[in-house]
């Protein structure tokens, strides 16, 4: 059974920094990404979020588009994001969970070209510095947005406690990969 794809590959004209798609999002954050036009379409955020738990089970992934390797690093983001809210000593709230994953989302971390990201191999580094800053500007917006709408669907049944359905993906790793944030 092949691993499901991100339907924006097939996108026309979209902005590339290295061989990463921009892509716009519905986001209230500043920051340099586009802003999706209507609220009803999906983005990249919603598409991670629906395929993140069927396509974690994969250890092998063909990438097909620029969306393809933006989903990736979104994925791989996720996974981090569920292992840093298990590994609380105990059982966070919304609010910490919320403060924790935005942290996790503003800290330092590798963007393809960098020696120390894990997935050089399949990224094309940022052809100048201003297309880097402006990659990794972008990264942390979207980061931020995912790291929100994550806790949301986490903390949905108004229990207080993070969704098991969700945190049983915590030590799964997509890819046998981490961000190693």
């Amino acid at each position: 059974m092949p691993a499901y794809h991100s339907a924006l590959n097939e996108e026309p004209d979209v902005r590339q920094v290295g061989n990463l798609g921009i892509y716009p999002i519905k986001t209230r954050l500043r920051g340099p990404a586009p802003v999706l036009a209507s609220n009803e379409q999906g983005d990249i955020v919603d598409e991670t979020l629906d395929l993140f738990r069927a396509n974690s089970l994969f250890r092998n992934f063909e990438i097909k588009g620029p969306g393809d390797r933006l989903l990736i690093i979104l994925i791989l983001f996720i996974s981090d994001c569920l292992a840093k809210i298990g590994t609380s000593r105990a059982i966070p709230s919304q609010i910490e969970a919320s403060k924790t994953l935005n942290t996790l989302a503003v800290d330092n971390f590798p963007i393809p070209g960098d020696a120390n990201f894990p997935l050089n191999a399949h990224y094309s580094p940022p052809g100048s510095r201003a297309d880097a800053d402006y990659l990794r500007q972008y990264l942390v917006q979207v980061r931020q947005e995912l790291a929100a709408r994550l806790v949301e669907k986490l903390y949905a049944d108004g229990s207080g406690k993070p969704s098991k359905w969700w945190m049983s993906f915590q030590k799964r790793r997509f890819m046998n990969r981490s961000l190693g944030s």
